[in-house]
């Protein structure tokens, strides 16, 4: 079982390396990309179809809409975990947009910037899995 980490840009390495260091302390494998929902959705699509079959959770890092998470639940039938990043709004633009996704896309939700939390769930999820 594996977690894959999306963050919407590089500016928000210092989220993903929560929770890296997080999982580093754990079994689990994972594998982090930089993929925006909106500048680009080719390679978003492609990391998600590579990834589908060898992943148990989606950690999904991003600021401002926010999009990336819910993008990502659309797509997969594994749990999404959303985690906003502090920016415009000190983060409440990126918290509300996760917190609200639509009918049948469920995305759980961390506090802002709080990847450690998100690392935190995705292994509790997997060891249900297991």
């Amino acid at each position: 079982m594996s977690i894959v980490i999306l963050s919407g840009s590089k500016s928000d390495d210092h989220i993903v390396r929560k929770v890296t260091q997080y999982l580093d302390t754990t079994e689990i494998k994972y594998a982090s990309y930089v993929a925006s929902a909106h500048r680009d959705p080719e390679l978003l699509d492609r990391i998600i179809n590579d990834s589908k079959e060898n992943t148990s959770v989606y950690i999904c890092i991003a600021g401002l809409s926010a999009a990336l998470p819910g993008v990502v639940a659309s797509k997969v039938e594994q749990p999404v975990i959303g985690v906003p990043v502090s920016s415009k709004l000190g983060g409440m633009d990126a918290l509300l947009s996760i917190a609200q996704m639509p009918p049948g896309v469920p995305v759980a939700t961390v506090g802002i910037d709080n990847g450690k939390n998100a690392a935190i769930l995705a292994e509790k999820i997997i060891k249900l899995q297991n």
